[in-house]
């Protein structure tokens, strides 16, 4: 990258590290059980609820529980069961049009990231019916409060149930953008373990090394807070802990709480310190193949964290450290590599490779060019890449 615009993403990044303490970052409050969902409806005057989910949710009977005590408290409800892996403007659309149609009044995000990243984008087109999620697309653009909004997450490793984010794919040019704003945290997160009990392990390993991603990329990035530091160190201690467990016996209920809290900690510590390349390339793999994004996370994890060198030595010392795969006396490097080949050994364990097949060499460079426009001069990553540096990744990833 040229000295002008590296100047440019640093004094950006910058700015932006001294307003994060005058922004109105907020955590979701807490919901413990399903169960506890009707009185919120009831304390905020909603009646009428859509459920945002995906047809695999479900098939597996996943929302029976959320239905029966919706009904049962007299709450009417309408589902939305299309969304995709890496939700598009058309499911955001049909969604819209069935909150509309059905009178509806709260909106809950039920299952994994993308099914709450759909929930969040409807809530903007309610919010804001005269503008498009292009138009919305970047920072600060959507202004209104939303209808109520409650996560349900089923997968433990989006974070998505804390975020301001929203990443929508658009259904014509397959690009895939962020929408960012306060107004998109969700109001309530309900963090049931009972819902991620029916995850199969290959999805529990995935979005679990999705979470260890956030945690990291928040950790090693420039723009950490005091906060944010400490939901990291506990979201990856919680990981390393638990993913295994949760992994090996999905009906382990303290693994699946506990690796539950680890993507919500950790997707406080990304809301406010934001993540780097993995995701930028990531977010391009899934728009153009529709490659899942937990996915794409694991496998690029290790090569971006081995691109950074020394200028990341210190902090995964303290990572590994709390995760426990390296001993105080070790020094920074040594414990730095001890970090990144537990993160290898880890993927070896969850049968999680080292390539992402669908990659065609031909797409590389728009798919570089995507990346670096949704990472600089945004993410505060501890070296800056450009697209033409960022394409490496790709050709690392192939088959």
């Amino acid at each position: 990258m040229n000295i002008i615009r590296k100047i440019y993403c640093r004094t950006f990044q910058a700015a932006l590290k001294v307003a994060i303490p005058f922004l109105p970052y907020r955590k979701p409050k807490i919901i413990k059980s399903i169960k506890g969902i009707p009185e919120i409806l009831k304390k905020h005057k909603n009646n009428s609820v859509l459920i945002i989910t995906d047809a695999g949710v479900c098939k597996l009977g996943l929302t029976t529980r959320l239905e029966r005590t919706l009904s049962a408290n007299g709450i009417k409800y309408a589902i939305y069961d299309k969304t995709v892996a890496n939700p598009t403007t058309a499911n955001v659309d049909e969604a819209v049009s069935l909150y509309l149609t059905e009178g509806c009044n709260a909106i809950i995000g039920f299952g994994g990231g993308s099914s709450m990243d759909c929930a969040k984008a409807v809530g903007a087109r309610i919010a804001k019916p005269k503008q498009s999620l292009a138009q919305m697309k970047g920072i600060l653009k959507v202004h209104k409060k939303l209808p109520l909004l409650i996560a349900i997450p089923t997968t433990a490793g989006t974070g998505s149930e804390t975020t301001l984010a929203a990443v929508i794919t658009d259904s014509q040019t397959r690009h895939k953008y962020a929408i960012n704003d306060f107004p998109l945290i969700p109001k309530y997160a309900v963090l049931d373990p009972k819902t991620t009990l029916s995850l199969p392990p290959a999805i529990t390993a995935a979005t679990g090394m999705d979470a260890l991603t956030h945690a990291v990329e928040a950790y090693i990035g420039n723009s950490t807070t005091h906060g944010t530091r400490q939901n990291a160190l506990l979201a990856v201690q919680l990981i390393f802990e638990n993913l295994d467990h949760a992994y090996t016996d999905g009906s382990d209920i303290d693994a699946r709480r506990n690796m539950l809290k680890a993507s919500f900690y950790a997707g406080c510590a990304f809301s406010k310190s934001y993540v780097g390349y993995v995701h930028a390339v990531a977010h391009s793999l899934g728009g153009q193949y529709n490659v899942p994004h937990g996915l794409a996370n694991a496998v690029l994890l290790p090569f971006v964290l081995e691109s950074y060198g020394k200028s990341i030595h210190k902090k995964l010392y303290q990572l590994a450290v709390k995760a426990g795969v390296a001993d105080k006396g070790a020094t920074h490097e040594e414990a730095a590599l001890q970090f990144i080949e537990a993160i290898n050994k880890m993927k070896k364990r969850f049968d999680i490779g080292n390539t992402i097949p669908e990659i065609q060499e031909e797409d590389i460079a728009k798919l570089s060019r995507y990346a670096d426009k949704e990472a600089n001069p945004l993410y505060p990553v501890p070296v800056l890449m450009n697209a033409k540096e960022l394409e490496r990744f790709y050709y690392l990833l192939m088959d």
